[in-house]
């Protein structure tokens, strides 16, 4: 991992800072919840106590002596029991019976007795019952207390005294104490729990994580996008359900596809059915060549594993079409070569005939003989010329009628064919698609009970080239297979088949053109070639 950046030791790791945040989290939840458990502790304490001390001021300021001697120089004194009683009954904190004037008469705390006390936004001094929060100076200190505050009036309505008796709020933690018997055991369980299962949890991510931090995590990731777009060759990555998963710069070149395919089923984009069979197949560890409509590609097909456990497969391609085209080209000055060959053994054999008769003095058999051949080397040159302008096209099919007679297969010419000069690279190019169908109707028809191949050429409407043969036909199944690379309806024979009508289909449509097979009149099987006009109409323009 020369690439990524060297750890620091004060950096924290990322199972560290998980660790840490998932704590705080857990906090911060306590917290909440603790919070809650005060506020509604709080509120509960307000409305209960409230009316209980409301209770207890109403009781004392009903009690007889208390409305008698409330006004009485030793009212402190006098009333002090009654006080008492309040406070126990109660459990309040404070027990005081003031006048009007605010001026404490009597208090379960003789030190308050003769104080100023401030009613504040009690209503009590307009002679109706109050509860509210309230700071009670104790002790030299304001204590925030609950109060509740009764009159004694008079007959009339006049407010004679006030009764009040507060308490102080609880703490905190008597609050939470008293909010559950056992808050405090599930807030301290809890807290124990989130900062275990934090600490496995974050001890889980670092496992997965191989132990990588977060900049190494990144670092990867973006090392292994640099590679896999930057390199020339295409791969492609499909999970176990067909998905695409990975596909980089070059496989959506030379596939044609667009980004958006990864995440999408192998079904679901525009993907030549070969290759997709292909990528959807069992095929691994081999490497095959799949002809589509404007390439020749190399594949090579992977299992994809982790833990031992099959997670998809990854395939490598590479582009050979040009690999392709000049094998077409060896494959053409291979028929030529074969050509001659035939002829050069069809001449040795009449050379050799006619010095056989030159030395048996059969002077007028040679000259027979000679007219023969003559007739029929002009005959098999008239029946294409007529028909063929090209020269380079003429003389191929002038070369493969010698080949297929070799063969015991019959070359014929259509009556309608006509073709006029070419350019020379169309010229390149149809002798590439002609050649390949030919040589392949040979194969196919040597050996039938009538073998013949009808070539049929036009470049009256566009080009178009058939070639029908009187072998077994195609089946319906492998009319689309058979111009891949490697497919065919032939025998096996050593060096293998496939590759001409691969040819044939790449070559037709990178002319804009397109070709198909189909069942012939009397068997066999034609293979019809169209080129668009503008293709032949350029031709002729140019010658």
């Amino acid at each position: 991992m020369s690439w990524l950046a060297p750890r620091t030791l004060t950096a924290r790791s990322l199972a560290g800072q998980f660790l840490v945040f998932q704590v705080l989290v857990v906090a911060v939840v306590l917290g909440a919840v603790a919070a809650v458990s005060v506020a509604q502790s709080t509120q509960e304490f307000r409305e209960v106590r409230g009316q209980r001390m409301i209770a207890v001021a109403e009781n004392l300021a009903s009690t007889p002596i208390v409305r008698e001697r409330y006004a009485d120089p030793v009212a402190s004194m006098v009333l002090a029991p009654d006080v008492d009683r309040a406070v126990a009954l109660s459990g309040a904190r404070l027990v005081e019976i003031s006048g009007p004037d605010g001026v404490v008469r009597a208090s379960s705390d003789p030190a308050r007795v003769g104080r100023q006390v401030d009613f504040g936004p009690s209503l009590v001094v307009r002679g109706r019952a109050w509860a509210g929060d309230v700071d009670v100076a104790q002790d030299g200190t304001g204590v925030h207390s609950l109060i509740g505050q009764v009159p004694i009036l008079s007959i009339d309505g006049a407010v004679l005294a006030v009764v009040s008796v507060s308490e102080p709020y609880p703490s905190t933690w008597q609050l939470l104490g008293g909010a559950g018997e056992r808050l405090l055991v599930y807030l301290g369980l809890g807290a124990a729990l989130g900062v275990l299962t934090s600490w496995l949890l974050s001890r889980r991510i670092k496992r997965h994580t191989r132990g990588l931090e977060v900049a190494e995590i990144a670092g990867l990731a973006d090392h292994r996008e640099a590679l896999l777009h930057s390199i020339r060759e295409g791969v492609v990555a499909v999970n176990t359900d067909g998905v695409i998963t990975l596909l980089n710069d070059s496989a959506q070149e030379l596939l044609g596809l667009e980004a958006d395919a990864v995440g999408r089923h192998l079904d679901a984009v525009d993907l030549d059915p070969a290759v997709s069979a292909f990528l959807l197949s069992g095929d691994e560890g081999r490497d095959v060549v799949i002809t589509t409509s404007t390439r020749v590609l190399a594949l090579n097909r992977r299992a994809a594993s982790t833990r031992g456990k099959r997670i998809g497969t990854v395939t490598t391609m590479r582009d050979s079409t040009e690999l392709a085209s000049m094998q077409g080209q060896l494959s053409s000055h291979k028929s030529v070569t074969d050509t001659l060959r035939a002829q050069t053994h069809e001449f040795a054999n009449q050379l050799h005939t006619i010095s056989g008769l030159v030395q048996l003095g059969e002077y007028d058999a040679v000259r027979s003989l000679v007219g023969t051949l003559t007739r029929r080397r002009a005959e098999i040159s008239d029946a294409v010329t007529r028909h063929v302008s090209d020269p380079a096209v003429a003389a191929l099919l002038i070369a493969k009628t010698s080949l297929a007679a070799e063969s015991g297969v019959a070359l014929e010419i259509d009556e309608d064919s006509h073709l006029a000069a070419l350019d020379p690279a169309l010229a390149t190019d149809v002798i590439t698609v002609l050649g390949n169908l030919i040589d392949n109707a040979v194969d196919v028809s040597e050996g039938s009970g009538r073998a013949v191949v009808r070539v049929a050429v036009n470049d009256g409407d566009g080009l178009t080239i058939s070639v029908a043969d009187s072998g077994p036909g195609v089946p319906d199944d492998m009319r689309e297979s058979i111009f891949a690379r490697g497919i065919t309806s032939k025998p096996e024979v050593p060096g293998g088949r496939g590759i001409g009508l691969a040819l044939v289909r790449l070559v037709s449509t990178q002319l804009g053109g397109s070709v198909r097979v189909s069942d012939g009149s009397v068997g066999g099987a034609v293979f019809d070639v169209r080129l668009p006009s503008q293709v032949s109409t350029g031709a002729a323009a140019d010658a």
